[in-house]
């Protein structure tokens, strides 16, 4: 094991965390625990295109870039940005204030790996392999005793390793079914009346799992967390990830059905935390952006800058946040890609220190170590 590597396992190790964080804890208990806020992260794995998701509209560049592949239609929000217009209910929470998408945003890995890139998002350093577990269960570790964590997810995630007080939570769910052999099935059990019908439910149900409509899809997983970390005494912090969102072809179609997807987890999700949606944040975030132009195949490559978005009762929304480099040959990473404005961890720490209590230096030792210089994103917190 080479030096620094081991030097950076031994910051994160049991041991070290103890002695990081017993004053730190102290102070987190008098933040944290007046406030009792709740705080989950939404992974969305694959690199959902921000310009998609959040169309710049009103920018001839962008028009000229996607050209048939650009969003028709998106709900406008403000002069230049929209919503995908599958995002009904969170185009709504941005009107009563409670959105704020964050615009041309990354983790400080900006290369055009899947893996490399939710390592570092979920490591909280600035390099893959950084550490061996998440800034997440770093951070439940900060946080007083007895507050905890939840995963749902059927592993635990990179994010939240590192905390004994962290769990992770799915249903047992059925093997999956092969379509062809439902399809092979179907005229034996049409003639039945009795099995007939049972059989077409089942049928029903493998559509909408392959849909992401049925049980346990994303709006359901979001769902749960919300009921869970919204319950006297449930985890202050909560993860939910969700696949899928790579889109090299057929972008439009593929988008529209996640995006539709995700629009209702976070109204499923609000529903969720019911009283608790005052104290709350859910951070939507995705490992990179994609290429500005669109592809030979209806879809976009992978990229750099990306998009994010707050949503809670505790988020001061109804605006866009970041800075917005422009879509310009000149103003691109590398001439193809929206180049990023804002660290993640710049997010990240604010909802770390901020909204769950966590300590400053903290932050900048045990849970994004190395990141002094990265301030932590302002204003966005409703007073």
């Amino acid at each position: 094991m080479d030096p620094q590597r081991r030097g950076l396992l031994a910051a994160f190790g049991a041991s070290a965390l103890l002695t990081l964080f017993p004053a730190a804890a102290g102070a987190a208990a008098r933040a944290g625990s007046a406030a009792d806020t709740r705080l989950l992260v939404v992974l969305l794995r694959g690199g959902l295109d921000g310009l998609h998701w959040l169309p710049p509209y009103a920018d001839p560049v962008y028009a000229r870039l996607r050209a048939a592949a650009a969003v028709e239609e998106p709900i406008r929000i403000d002069g230049l940005f929209g919503l995908h217009p599958a995002m009904t209910e969170t185009a709504a929470l941005y009107r009563a204030g409670q959105a704020l998408p964050v615009v041309a945003v990354a983790p400080p890995y900006r290369e055009r790996s899947h893996f490399d890139a939710q390592d570092c998002l979920e490591n909280g350093t600035a390099r893959p392999g950084g550490a061996r577990d998440g800034w997440l269960g770093r951070c439940v570790s900060a946080l007083p005793a007895g507050q905890s964590a939840l995963a749902v997810a059927a592993v635990m995630p990179l994010a939240l390793r590192g905390s004994e007080r962290a769990s992770n939570w799915w249903p047992p769910l059925p093997k999956a079914v092969d379509p062809q052999l439902l399809q092979t099935l179907g005229p034996l059990y049409a003639a039945d009346p009795r099995l007939g019908e049972t059989f077409e439910r089942s049928a029903q149900v493998v559509a909408q799992t392959r849909a992401g409509t049925g049980a346990f899809a994303l709006a359901e997983a979001m769902r749960v967390a919300g009921e869970r970390m919204g319950a006297d005494g449930g985890p202050r912090i909560g993860f939910v990830e969700d696949s899928g969102w790579d889109s090299h072809r057929n972008q439009a179609q593929q988008l529209a059905r996640k995006l539709a997807e995700l629009d209702r987890g976070l109204a499923a999700a609000r529903e969720g935390f019911g009283a608790t949606w005052s104290r709350s944040v859910i951070a939507v975030v995705t490992e990179f952006g994609r290429t500005a132009q669109v592809n030979g195949t209806g879809g976009t490559d992978h990229g750099t800058g990306a998009m994010a978005l707050l949503c809670g009762g505790a988020v001061r929304g109804g605006r866009i946040a970041g800075d917005w480099p422009g879509l310009g040959p000149n103003q691109l990473n590398e001439g193809r890609d929206l180049r990023a404005t804002t660290d993640l961890r710049a997010l990240f720490k604010a909802l770390a220190g901020e909204h769950l209590g966590v300590p400053e230096r903290v932050l900048e030792t045990g849970l994004f170590p190395d990141s002094r210089a990265i301030a932590p994103l302002s204003g966005w917190r409703a007073t």
